[in-house]
């Protein structure tokens, strides 16, 4: 629906998008998800998986512009075929706003009973690549829309759907770059089984490289192996990992420390030949509190040191610059709200999301949806049909909530 002669050079639509495209008012729920489900957009940080985002995007910006929204669609830089959607309904500094990711990670459909690609509704559940994680989210919003005279909103109605939050999180990224007032209270719809949720760990990927010198393994001295070093930094770290869970701990987790996994190894070539290089990658995940850069700064401060008299040499790179830690406070309007509602007190979860730019972008963030941690990122994904109704009035409660009153 979107023709490359509606943009603008600042890269958004054009205003007056009723003029320009044709209204569509949104078909029922199911084929909705259906719709959503057959536009493949999977994120990767491997190219070759790696796709964009414009058709669902074009779905969401016609069926929400057919309610009477105003809809942006914005381009982001540096990420060819990669958009955000922000469709807004009404004006003011409060309101609610609903947010949520239009990608999915990768699949495998060998794997899969049926295409993932396609919504299949059997055992009383909707399969597809999305249905939990999380393109459904978007169609119960509009589904719960549809019981709602919009014209009675005293404050505004924001949703915003973004790109790569699987994989680069440019999508938030470039939302948090426009330095705008998007709403005051945001709830995000990833999966969490309706229960809400006020925290989650961050998250950082690093790769440590060492270098050495190869040689015939008949003579240690020909050679500096990288291998035997990993060995010695292995174990600094896994020291390192003891002495950050004894400063660190929070009960809202159910793994109440910070962790450092070490998850995945390569080095050397030949069982006759001295290991010139030795990479490892590493995840950590820090609690609320603590900071990504910081970690850094202290990881390089202590395994640099183990090779200033060794032949080798230690390179440190950031293979993902991380998700930071998020942490709503217990006595925020949108935690005692959702928890009223849902009769669950709000917890914390150890996956991470786009609740900390959000935040940053100055709203109170919570994390609440549909789907089930369980089932994201696994082959015959499925939404739960027992869980449409209660999302959708759940919606309707926070719309009434935040925008009618």
């Amino acid at each position: 629906v979107c023709s490359s002669d509606l943009w603008r050079g600042n890269g958004r639509f054009t205003t007056n998008l009723k003029s320009r495209l044709k209204s569509i008012s949104p078909p029922p729920l199911l084929e909705m998800i259906s719709a959503l489900i057959a536009a493949p957009s999977v994120s990767s940080i491997s190219p070759q998986w790696d796709q964009g985002n414009r058709a669902v995007i074009d779905l969401l910006a016609s069926w929400f512009e057919g309610l009477g929204f105003s809809v942006e669609v914005l381009p982001i830089e540096g990420h060819s075929g990669k958009f955000n959607l922000i469709a807004s309904y009404g004006h003011g500094p409060g309101g609610l706003v609903l947010a949520g990711h239009t990608d999915t990670v990768p699949c495998d459909p060998h794997l899969w009973q049926s295409d993932p690609f396609q919504l299949k509704e059997r055992d009383n559940r909707l399969y597809g690549l999305g249905t939990s994680d999380m393109k459904s989210f978007f169609a119960l919003i509009i589904e719960a829309l549809r019981e709602i005279d919009r014209s009675t909103l005293q404050h505004p109605l924001t949703i915003i759907a973004t790109a790569d939050e699987e994989s680069t999180m440019c999508g938030a990224k470039a939302l948090l770059s426009l330095q705008r007032k998007l709403g005051r209270h945001a709830v995000i719809g990833e999966p969490t089984g309706l229960k809400p949720i006020r925290a989650h760990k961050g998250i950082g990927m690093e790769t440590l490289r060492l270098h050495g010198r190869s040689g015939h393994s008949s003579d240690p001295s020909l050679g500096a192996s990288a291998l035997e070093g990993m060995h010695t930094l292995i174990g600094e770290l896994m020291q390192w990992r003891d002495e950050l869970q004894q400063r660190y701990r929070s009960p809202l987790f159910d793994v109440e420390v910070p962790t450092l996994n070490l998850g995945h190894i390569h080095g050397g070539d030949n069982p006759n030949r001295i290991c010139g290089h030795c990479e490892l990658q590493i995840d950590i995940r820090p609690l609320p509190g603590m900071s990504l850069e910081a970690l850094r700064e202290e990881m390089a401060a202590r395994l640099h040191p183990l090779f200033e008299q060794s032949p080798l040499q230690l390179e440190l790179e950031c293979a993902f610059d991380g998700i930071p830690p998020m942490e709503t406070a217990a006595t925020a309007d949108i935690v005692q709200v959702t928890e009223q509602l849902t009769g669950h007190r709000a917890g914390a979860v150890a996956f991470g999301t786009e609740a900390p730019f959000l935040k940053q972008m100055g709203m109170e963030t919570l994390i609440l949806g549909p789907g089930d941690i369980e089932q994201a990122h696994q082959p015959d994904e499925f939404l739960s049909l027992d869980r449409i109704e209660p999302t959708v009035q759940l919606l309707r409660q926070l719309i009434s909530h935040y925008c009618l009153h």
